[in-house]
């Protein structure tokens, strides 16, 4: 199936944004990757920040869909946990996904139009419910020891899992990533 002109625009904002960041694309760099007019960008997202915030959506339903996922095939908390880390692993390593897109936004939470932030906030809040709700699944069956109440270890390991990307991009070696997460796991693990 064809992706539809919506479908590009949004793939092509979402890797410029992964790429540089909300103020570091433009509906000309847009145009010029995707071969369309900057007037027929307008058509399908009237502004940038329409645009970014309908990204966010799509981005925070594709990760609660995968997280669903996750926790309907995978019935153990830690297998849960380590096949969310290992989305980010194999993604970090073939490149296909370096970086979470909502966090770049978030490193840039101050410059965001205060529509776009609330949606890049609330796929935190998604995915720290969703860690939290792991976690605690994970501590009630005796497989995590948990130091700090749930929501707070799924903080520290949701800032530990961007931290670890931004890592690995920023020095350029992708395997950071799993050495700095690994010892977050294994002082979770009973």
């Amino acid at each position: 199936m064809e992706s539809t002109t919506s479908e590009k625009i949004l793939d092509t904002a979402q890797a410029l944004v992964v790429a540089g960041g909300y103020n570091g694309f433009s509906y000309a760099d847009i145009s010029d990757a995707i071969g369309i007019r900057k007037a027929s960008i307008h058509h399908h997202f009237a502004t940038k920040a329409e645009l970014v915030t309908v990204m966010v959506d799509r981005y925070t339903r594709q990760a609660r869909a995968g997280l669903k996922s996750l926790s309907q095939h995978i019935p153990a908390p830690v297998d849960q946990l380590q096949a969310y880390l290992g989305y980010w692993q194999t993604c970090i390593l073939d490149a296909s996904q370096p970086f979470c897109v909502c966090a770049m936004l978030a490193a840039e939470m101050q410059m965001l139009p205060e529509g776009v932030a609330s949606h890049v906030r609330a796929h935190f809040r998604n995915l720290a419910g969703w860690l939290t709700s792991v976690l605690e699944a994970g501590a009630e069956q005796g497989l995590f020891r948990l130091d700090n109440p749930p929501e707070e270890e799924a903080q520290i390991l949701m800032a530990s899992v961007h931290g670890a990307m931004l890592s690995a991009r920023a020095l350029g070696d992708p395997n950071l990533f799993l050495a700095i997460v690994s010892p977050q796991i294994a002082r979770l693990r009973a």
